[in-house]
């Protein structure tokens, strides 16, 4: 029986008319579904938390050899409408690219892996699993999406070997990077408590403002680490501080601040909260103006060493691109940061340049060199 090979660029333009604005489903999981489950996919949905999730697989359950992919099709809000020059989700095509929210993050990616994956099991099956575990929250708070299928995952004795990602991961040429990593993230939003006075009587007061600019300015001093083998060094940002005093007169008992930390594999959540506590605690000793934090963690750093899958991935993008990809570890988290947890996890997509942006677009031709890819790595890793 004659297969038709399936049209990256329609199914991206199809997921795009989806207005999957996180956590709306908007149709894209059912799209994918019905494509999926008519090439003989086992397609379950794993919804938890009112976010819908779709788990796919391919051959036998408990296979040695099962290649995993990850990707979601929320999208982030489009923003000023009236500032596009295009529908937002028309998928309308100019000039070779494709215009519409998703269409780089990353509605793009997974229809080109739900391409590839379609033909190789129909054109050639492997003795082997295919599995695709596509979400409907990586744009939000990510708790009820890759996490709730990877739970369901774990409670049914369904297992990925190894897993891609196919989130954006270059900069402005296809093929030259691969994301074997990512920096940790966390935000610690910071409450000084001091005590209200008048300015002409500071000595009666304890000045909450000043407090936290010794604090943020320790804090800043000097960088945290240098970088090691495969990560840049970590950051800390400033993001706001806030006072809310209207009078120039009094002197004021609060002030709150946030700070943002991208941090490398030298560093842990945990240990730069006590570094934060820490510096806190010199500065309310020497001022009596006590610090209280708020800190969340959305990720910790992590690394897949470079090994067999890294250069499975990138002999097929080499291959097909003529570029030879870095291994990079630069830009925000993904949801690879929960995968890595279930087995050894890269990623590699498509350039990201206008992801989230007014206009996001695609290079048309690059979906259709995308599928291509993957399409080689399915070959490559069950040959």
């Amino acid at each position: 029986m004659t297969h038709d090979p399936v049209d990256p660029v329609a199914l991206t333009a199809d997921l795009v008319r989806c207005a999957s604005v996180t956590p709306a489903e908007g149709g894209a999981l059912v799209l994918l579904e019905r494509l999926l489950s008519g090439a003989g996919f086992d397609c379950v949905r794993v919804d938890r938390g009112g976010i819908c999730n779709l788990f796919a697989r391919w051959g036998r359950k408990g296979a040695n050899r099962a290649f995993g992919f990850n990707g979601h099709t929320d999208v982030v809000p489009v923003g000023d409408a009236a500032a596009w020059t295009q529908d937002p989700f028309g998928a309308v095509i100019v000039d070779g690219w494709m215009y519409g929210r998703g269409t780089t993050d990353m509605k793009s990616g997974v229809a080109a892996f739900a391409a590839a994956a379609v033909d190789f099991v129909q054109q050639t099956p492997p003795d082997g699993a295919v599995i695709l575990t596509i979400t409907g929250d990586e744009e939000d708070v990510a708790k009820d999406g890759t996490v709730a299928l990877l739970d369901w995952m774990a409670g049914n004795g369904e297992a990925m070997a190894v897993c891609l990602v196919g989130e954006p991961t270059c900069p402005e040429v296809l093929g030259e990077a691969i994301k074997i990593g990512r920096r940790g993230s966390m935000t610690a939003k910071i409450t000084a408590r001091g005590v209200q006075g008048h300015s002409a009587y500071p000595h009666r007061a304890k000045n909450a403002a000043e407090a936290m600019v010794r604090l943020l300015a320790a804090l800043v001093a000097s960088p945290l680490d240098e970088g090691t083998a495969h990560f840049d060094s970590s950051t800390l940002a400033i993001t706001t501080v806030d006072v809310g005093n209207p009078a120039s007169n009094v002197i004021p008992a609060l002030a709150r601040a946030t700070v943002n930390i991208r941090f490398n594999d030298l560093h842990s959540g945990a240990g730069l909260s006590d570094w934060l506590r820490s510096h806190a605690g010199v500065v309310q000793a020497a001022t009596g103006v006590e610090f209280a934090f708020d800190i969340g963690v959305s990720g910790e750093a992590f690394l897949t060493p470079p090994g067999d899958l890294s250069a499975l991935v990138a002999r097929a993008v080499q291959a097909e691109t003529g570029v030879t990809p870095v291994m990079s570890t630069s830009g925000g988290t993904s949801d690879a940061r929960f995968v890595k947890a279930h087995c050894p996890v890269v990623e590699f997509g498509l350039v990201g340049s206008t992801m989230h942006q007014v206009d996001e677009r695609v290079e048309v031709a690059q979906i259709v060199a995308l599928k291509a890819i993957y399409g080689r790595i399915l070959r490559d890793y069950f040959a």
